[in-house]
């Protein structure tokens, strides 16, 4: 038996039996015989997710070899479900086409990226899931089928976000434009200063994010524009963020396509968790976690936090649905204890309204999460119609479903 470990370390198990299906009859016969059988299934994409969204002692299904651009147009894209989106940049680059935003890392593959809601930054920018615009897929019944604004639209909600839970995704739909290039900036300033200036530098930044470093209380920004000084910036009234300071001035990292600007390089495993706040609710939120970072975890907050910003989205079990959303990520070394750490901060982002990260670090059940998602009841019919017997329901994701 094969053991599966995920990108941090921290997951790991053996399953029964690791499937590769190499085409989507493949994938439809796979179910059919699970279904039969009474055993049950679960995708698996890259293995970055820290959540045990993909642990199964049953099957395993990859979708490694379901890869590459199937066909594209000026502003759609069909892509197989276990592209990897590094991959996915440099095709859709070779057809004069790009994506609207993505996350800091690019091994994950497409499906995987949009089932946990993977995210980057920018108040104009939602959830990756907000890109796509149709999947295809198999059932729990071992139909293939396909959901779009044109067919079957009304689980499109459901089936762009969905943990695996409504079927194995074989290809994957997306909203795509003419390619383009970004500039990346970044400098370090006092973590009092970047608060300050946080919504100006929000809004007047195509992409905005921020660490910080709780031993020093020192951040780095980072900015993301658009080379040619596309439309994605907005005006701010009073611009007060000054050129250069006492910390340096702001410094070019590299400009290029988006897929090879945006994701960074990860040398050094971490663990995480992140929670997806109301916007308002940011300032206060962050004032206690730092705080209770200082006081408690400074000796093995080893590391940084994150902070990002979400535009608001309709998908039913978007962290980010209904409203604007600011994100605060906990970091932690592979090689120091996070649980302790990351528990602590977990009160204080529920205490919040926060939404947890899908793929990362959380321990909230059915009976918590059910509350913070208006959509929820819909969801479960939706999961419910498509898996009438389970087929998909591993008991993890059943601690994470289904309220006892």
């Amino acid at each position: 038996m094969r053991r599966f470990v995920n990108w941090s370390g921290s997951l790991s198990f053996t399953p029964r039996e690791h499937a590769e299906p190499a085409d989507e009859d493949a994938v439809r016969d796979l179910v059919v015989r699970a279904r039969e059988a009474g055993r049950t299934i679960r995708p698996v994409g890259s293995g970055h997710s820290s959540s045990p969204l993909a642990r199964t002692d049953d099957i395993l299904l990859s979708v490694d070899r379901l890869a590459g651009v199937i066909d594209e147009d000026h502003d759609r894209a069909r892509v197989w479900a276990g592209t990897k989106l590094k991959t996915l940049g440099e095709g859709l680059y070779d057809a004069g086409l790009a994506m609207d935003n993505l996350g800091d890392v690019d091994y994950q593959s497409i499906a995987g990226a949009t089932a946990t809601g993977t995210h980057g930054t920018g108040l104009g920018f939602g959830n990756l899931c907000t890109q796509v615009t149709g999947v295809r897929l198999v059932t729990g019944t071992g139909d293939v089928l396909d959901i779009s604004a044109d067919d079957n639209a009304d689980l499109l909600p459901a089936a762009r976000l969905s943990l695996g839970a409504l079927g194995v995704v074989t290809q994957v739909t997306l909203d795509v434009q003419p390619r383009y290039e970004l500039r990346r900036r970044a400098w370090c300033a006092h973590v009092e200063w970047t608060l300050d200036h946080l919504a100006e530098l929000q809004h007047t930044n195509r992409n905005m994010d921020f660490y910080w470093y709780p031993r020093s209380d020192q951040t780095q920004i980072r900015t993301l524009n658009r080379v040619d000084g596309g439309p994605d910036v907005r005006v701010w009234a009073a611009p007060r963020v000054p050129d250069s300071g006492p910390w340096g001035a702001p410094h070019e990292i590299r400009s290029g396509p988006i897929h090879r600007t945006i994701p960074q390089e990860r040398d050094l495993r971490f663990e995480e968790i992140e929670y997806m706040l109301p916007s308002e609710a940011f300032p206060a939120c962050f004032a206690e976690v730092r705080a209770r970072i200082m006081q408690r975890h400074r000796k093995v907050a080893g590391w940084r936090v994150l902070v990002r910003s979400i535009a608001a989205d309709d998908i039913w079990l978007s962290n980010a649905y209904g409203r604007p959303t600011t994100t605060i990520a906990c970091l932690q070394n592979t090689s120091l204890p996070y649980e302790d750490y990351f528990r602590d901060m977990e009160a204080v982002f529920r205490q919040y309204g926060g939404r947890p990260h899908w793929g990362k670090k959380h321990w909230l059940t059915a009976g918590d999460l059910r509350p913070l998602y208006p959509r929820w009841d819909d969801f479960q019919a939706a999961r419910r119609r498509l898996d009438p017997d389970g087929v998909f329901l591993s008991p993890d994701l059943a601690r994470l479903l289904e309220e006892t």
